[in-house]
């Protein structure tokens, strides 16, 4: 493999000015789009030495033949021409955002004659003020319903409108009181539109002035017994209340902010946009997205935050988990999209906003969560995944049996493995096994201790009695053996394998931080797409195995822990953990002398001469 592409431009060619580059295949169709502050240091990093790209980037890079740049002015104009671009040629090694749906919006039609309040996903409706967006469009239709009943402005059609306006008959919301009935003069036009004035207000967050100013008059009219006033007014305030209820007090009532909150992992990432105006959550909006290219979470920021506002205006505070480079472009191109004044990119590090973002973000990891176990149960994805599985590694069959090998340990004590088998892309969790290492080199060693004594049930599960259930479950051979680990760690592998003397069982090796695979014999690894169904149920078995041996390891320190130190006087739950942080486990602690253990905060000499004598005893 030479060291770099042959399309590669001369540095010289490429100017140090902002702007946006195209990489094309040999077709012309573009794979990926990106902005730089400077073209001429940006692309210099796809054309590294191949060897050194991440193995993602390597894949783009050696899938075009071709690369050109628009310079611009400004970085702003970068982020712009780079939005527009990828709305245009939807490259594939871009960002995936599987949201597509449109989200309900509450509107108010204040270029009518008298103004109404509707459910649209239209945001484009003429000097319309907008609310939203809502998860579900029933949560709108309650909201307005409730609205209604306080502030009754029109809701009818505008032939509805019309009709009643040539008729002087009040259409049917307002024949039942649900709206003020400008159309047959029950209100004045003006009048009307004070009462719209006053739902808007309302729904921006100026809540406590209504409270109060109903609760006044409902008083007023009860005093002066106009009983059927009154019960005007409180109804009015019951519907007010029910509204404050609905929307949640979070932050201070001047607050109008969206926070992000993101969880990805190397395949996908998970969206949650919280909508406060008015220190109200107002509206949640959530989707995934899949991932191509590995990105840190500030360069997730970056598409998420112009794929959101796409058509919305942005509210004057966004708050986010890391800031991207370009933020300061990214909020004078936002602020352009408000209009009004001035957008703030910001960071939540303490205080109620710190907290309402760990709460989007912990919506956003179980978004994840329930996103990956929602395609793991598809029968369908299941067998786009085995075939693809198949074809990407070469395999004679489809991996109907995989089994998968992880190694876990505290500081290089306590060592354990897990196997975890997956049947037809399923977890067969009573099939699952837990391994002891009781002295190891390394992680490589210990693999090749782990497979070695795995391979060995297949020969022995052949004389033993058909009736051990547990031997014939465990001696069904794999079609495919993974490991957690890149080459080193298959090499052990397959050294265990060979000296098994077992044939028929395929080896591949899934590194964690590129979600590359490893095979045996090959010098660089296999590439499966990032958003395919076969790479995310390998990520899945891989998972799996680690959380398996995590739990065995953790379980092995706690019993350790009970069955020693809870045995010595004066050791209590505070100082074991004490201990167990400053040496990581009971065989280090073991070793450490009485001078070593005193030096532990709330450890005295006497209760360490104690510990060590126990110990060594």
């Amino acid at each position: 493999m030479t060291d770099t592409v042959s399309y590669r431009p001369k540095a010289g060619e490429i100017p140090t000015q902002p702007g946006v580059y195209r990489f094309r295949d040999s077709t012309g169709r573009v794979l990926y789009v990106g902005k730089a502050q400077n073209l001429r240091a940006r692309l210099s990093n796809y054309f590294a030495p191949l060897r050194s790209l991440h193995e993602r980037t390597r894949r783009m890079v050696t899938t075009a033949s071709s690369v050109e740049w628009t310079v611009v002015g400004t970085d702003v104009e970068a982020l712009q021409l780079e939005y527009t671009w990828i709305k245009e040629f939807d490259p594939p090694f871009n960002v995936k955002f599987r949201d597509d749906k449109s989200y309900p919006f509450m509107a108010i039609t204040l270029g009518d004659e008298a103004p109404r309040v509707m459910v649209t996903r239209n945001q484009r409706i003429k000097g319309a003020k907008y609310f939203g967006p809502y998860p579900k469009i029933w949560a709108v239709h309650d909201t307005i319903d409730l609205m209604i009943k306080a502030f009754p402005i029109r809701t009818c059609s505008d032939s509805s409108y019309k009709k009643a306006m040539q008729s002087g008959r009040p259409c049917f919301p307002g024949q039942i009181g649900r709206c003020g009935g400008p159309c047959s003069g029950k209100v004045t036009i003006e009048e009307h539109r004070e009462l719209v004035n006053d739902f808007i207000a309302f729904m921006n967050g100026h809540d406590k002035r209504f409270v109060t100013e109903t609760t006044k008059r409902m008083r007023e009219a009860s005093e002066a017994q106009e009983y059927e006033k009154a019960a005007r007014f409180r109804d009015q305030l019951h519907a007010l209340d029910a509204v404050l209820e609905k929307s949640t007090v979070v932050l201070a009532d001047s607050v109008d902010t969206d926070l992000f909150g993101i969880e990805h992992d190397e395949l996908a990432a998970a969206v949650q946009q919280f909508i406060v105006r008015g220190g109200r959550i107002r509206g949640v909006r959530a989707w995934m997205v899949d991932k191509e290219l590995d990105l840190t979470t500030a360069e997730l920021v970056d598409s998420i935050l112009q794929t959101a506002y796409e058509g919305q205006i942005p509210p004057r505070e966004i708050i986010v988990p890391d800031l991207p480079d370009d933020a300061a472009e990214l909020e004078q191109w936002l602020s352009e999209r408000r209009g009004t004044s001035k957008v703030a990119l910001k960071t939540a590090q303490r205080g109620e906003k710190a907290a309402l973002m760990q709460t989007a973000t912990l919506n956003a990891k179980n978004a994840l969560m329930l996103y990956k176990m929602r395609r793991s149960t598809d029968f369908v994805a299941r067998t786009e995944a085995l075939t693809d599985i198949q074809n990407g590694l070469g395999m004679p069959d489809a991996p109907l049996r995989m089994e998968c090998f992880d190694v876990s340990h505290l500081g290089g004590t306590n060592v354990v493995a897990s196997m975890v088998v997956f049947e037809d892309g399923l977890a067969r969790k009573d099939q699952y096994r837990r391994f002891t290492i009781p002295e190891t080199t390394d992680d490589t060693d210990s693999i090749y201790q782990v497979i070695t004594r795995r391979l060995a049930y297949l020969e022995e599960g052949s004389e033993r009695s058909e009736s051990d259930s547990v031997t014939k479950k465990f001696s069904y051979p794999p079609n495919l053996l993974i490991v957690d680990g890149g080459q080193p760690q298959v090499q052990a592998a397959a050294r265990a394998l060979r000296e098994s003397g077992v044939q028929g069982i395929f080896l591949a090796g899934l590194a964690k931080r590129l979600e590359e695979i490893w095979l045996p014999d090959d010098d660089f690894p296999v590439i499966l797409p990032r958003g395919s169904e076969a790479l995310f149920l390998l990520q899945r078995i891989r998972d799996e195995a680690h959380r398996f041996a995590i739990t065995h390891q953790r379980a092995r320190r706690k019993r350790d822990i009970t069955s020693v130190l809870s045995e010595i006087p004066g050791l209590g739950p505070a100082r074991v953990k004490t201990l167990l942080k400053e040496f990581g486990s009971v065989s280090k602690l073991k070793q450490a002398t009485p001078e070593q253990i005193a030096e532990v905060k709330g450890v005295g000499e006497l209760l360490a001469t104690t510990i060590h004598r126990q110990l060594r005893s």
